[in-house]
């Protein structure tokens, strides 16, 4: 990757102009039997319509802290670049009440209300589906980002030494994100093209490394599996030969 880099935003950017078409997240929900592949192309669209999003519809700027609300799932994949590319702060599970926005999935929608700011929900269903019905209180994510732009363009630069992310109850600049990526990435022995299946959950910067950053970082890609626990006992073998992972993080 780009020596350069040094926001997460920017490392997407390099893995874009680098190999736009091989995968970057390949996601499973034990759960359901959902299985979705993303290339770094199909992966940097979505940011970009997200960011979009959250920038002009939602009218976040630099500095606005983001209470993500989410499980390991592409789609928290998504909003953390996003956010990363806004300037937003995205909060690991943090307080609604004290945030300006709240992203939240089906089983913290209660909770999110706390937050008097603007209120997105996702079902994560497969395929990336509406809600029956829209939460109330809440715009649904499958309903309004569709309809933004492809291409993203923050409104003012976004400073790699501004807080990034909060998890684990520290705060992190996009700098240090990029860093502690590059240094997770050469402690598991990622390179360019290494595929590293997680099962662990997005809650804390362990999960978050594997799950995300670290692959990003390297220039590699992450099978990014949720409910591990519930798939069969051989599932796991199958899967690692099937998806040709090369490490993991279980």
């Amino acid at each position: 990757m780009n020596a350069s880099d040094r926001t997460p935003a920017d490392l997407l950017r390099s893995a874009l102009a680098a190999d736009a078409a091989r995968p970057l997240v390949t996601f499973y929900d034990d759960a359901t039997g959902e299985r979705v592949e993303l290339s770094v192309a199909t992966f940097a669209n979505w940011v970009a319509k997200t960011a979009n999003l959250l920038q002009g519809e939602l009218s976040a700027a630099p500095g606005d802290r983001l209470a993500l609300l989410l499980p390991a799932h592409w789609q928290t994949a998504v909003w953390l670049l996003a956010c990363s590319s806004v300037g937003v702060v995205a909060e690991i599970g943090g307080d609604p009440a004290d945030a300006d926005v709240v992203v939240a999935g089906p089983d913290a929608l209660e909770a999110g209300l706390a937050c008097s700011g603007e209120r997105i929900a996702l079902s994560l269903a497969p395929l990336g589906r509406r809600f029956p019905s829209v939460p109330a209180g809440y715009a649904d994510y499958a309903v309004e980002v569709p309809s933004q732009g492809d291409r993203f363009a923050p409104f003012v630069p976004v400073d790699p030494d501004a807080p990034a992310l909060v998890v684990d109850g520290a705060e992190s600049s996009g700098a240090r994100l990029v860093e502690r990526a590059r240094a997770d990435a050469a402690e598991r022995g990622l390179t360019a093209g290494s595929r590293l299946l997680s099962g662990l959950g997005y809650g804390d910067w362990e999960g978050l490394s594997a799950g995300l950053y670290a692959p990003l970082a390297a220039g590699g890609s992450v099978v990014l599996c949720r409910n591990l626990d519930r798939s069969a006992a051989d599932a796991l073998a199958k899967r690692v030969e099937s998806e040709r992972v090369t490490v993991t993080a279980v």
